[in-house]
């Protein structure tokens, strides 16, 4: 298959473009979310990256000449109710796009329904490997990196450090489970002598991390992995800094604003180190572009989950012009191959299971930082994708069939 690429005018969108038709039918965009509840916080702010992206579109002429309209659906973290209300609104309207955000359980709970229902489910925040491994299927696409990549990116920077004896907590279902089984995974091959000192698994919304941090306490590790998010990793946290955890976290979501300003102790979160697909910290300039004017149009800062969630939004978009037409399956080709440049670098659409191939960023916690007053991720440096990209063979997805 040829490789197309699309390298996006970041700063000169709205400028060029040609205005869409107000007569025309817009081109909807699904985005279900966490809109309420424990979570809400981190679901809206994931919304407002996609809100973002499709203000720029709009302003740039539409999508193929046509305005983008956004319908939020609230799914409150529950697989059952995001199958329902999808479901529901499957049988008002004809839905040709989806986003999906938080909760690997919710991507795996709708993507048998973009295939029975042939629309193109894609997601900026599911990871769990097995949505483009066993599980793939040719109506869904992940724009975020797998479990694979991005544990397999802190365990490529553990070992380059000299981390040996590791411990890990994460969140009891499909992604903290795949997040970690990733991780130990690729240590061992990276460094056969490193020792797994021990391993926990909650539930989501664990209300009390004392007896798991004593745990830690005890088996003295060099390092603490986890993948947890949300209200799980501040409290998480929080605890290990009252009960005198000296050793230093490696986690997926450390450079989530909300969650480190929820915390609210520096003292807590200097030293750690997080990895992620995007980061407002990436020293390249069409990123420090980017940061700047969103920080100018918005008044906030594109955190990683506006990041990911605008990123996901315009890559979709480009599928859609590079297809020419607003038809499901000739976007789904055009699609696979396509070469995408942004702030993050270069993305690329895997064929053989679409799942995009990125950089993993990585980053230090300190307390000077350009953003914030609160200690934020430090200059990120990259790890390419060919040093943590399982190969098509080995991904488990058994083939995108029509």
């Amino acid at each position: 298959m040829l490789l197309r690429c699309v390298i996006v005018a970041w700063m000169i969108m709205g400028i060029c473009g040609t205005a869409y038709s107000e007569n025309s039918e817009p081109i909807q965009l699904l985005v279900c979310e966490v809109l309420s509840g424990a979570f809400q916080e981190a679901g809206e702010s994931y919304l407002e990256g996609v809100e973002y992206a499709v203000e720029e579109i709009n302003s740039g002429g539409g999508l193929l000449g046509r305005k983008v309209e956004i319908v939020p659906i609230d799914n409150t973290l529950s697989p059952d109710v995001a199958v329902q209300k999808l479901s529901e609104y499957l049988q008002k309207s004809p839905v040709k796009y989806v986003l999906s955000g938080l909760g690997s359980h919710i991507a795996l709970a709708l993507s048998p329904l973009a295939k029975e229902k042939k629309f193109i489910l894609f997601t900026y925040g599911a990871e769990a490997d097995s949505l483009t491994g066993e599980k793939c299927n040719r109506y869904f696409f992940r724009t975020v990196a797998n479990t694979s990549m991005h544990s397999g990116a802190l365990a490529f920077w553990m070992v380059k450090n000299g981390y040996k004896k590791v411990f890990s907590i994460a969140q009891d279902y499909v992604f903290g489970r795949a997040a970690t089984a990733s991780f130990k995974k690729k240590l061992k091959e990276l460094s056969p002598s490193a020792e797994f000192l021990g391993e926990i698994y909650h539930p989501i919304g664990e209300k009390d991390f004392n007896q798991h941090i004593q745990k830690m306490l005890a088996s003295n590790p060099d390092i603490v992995f986890t993948p947890n998010w949300g209200s799980d990793l501040i409290l998480l946290m929080k605890t290990a800094k009252a009960m005198g955890l000296k050793t230093k976290l490696a986690g997926y979501y450390l450079n989530d604003n909300g969650s480190l300003k929820a915390l609210g102790d520096d003292k807590a979160i200097i030293g750690n180190f997080t990895a992620e697909n995007y980061m407002v910290s990436i020293p390249t300039p069409e990123n420090k572009s980017f940061v700047a004017k969103f920080h100018k149009d918005k008044g906030y800062y594109p955190i990683l989950t506006r990041g990911k969630a605008y990123m996901a939004t315009r890559f979709w978009a480009e599928a859609v012009k590079a297809a020419g037409k607003d038809e499901v399956e000739a976007v789904i080709n055009a699609w696979e191959g396509l070469l995408f440049s942004g702030p993050a670098g270069k993305w690329y659409m895997r064929p053989c299971d679409h799942q995009t191939l990125m950089p993993i960023w990585i980053a230090e916690l300190v307390k000077d930082n350009p953003f914030f007053d609160h200690a934020f991720v430090g200059t990120a440096t990259n790890i390419p994708a060919k040093f943590i990209a399982v190969p098509c063979a080995e991904s488990g997805c058994p083939g995108l069939e029509k």
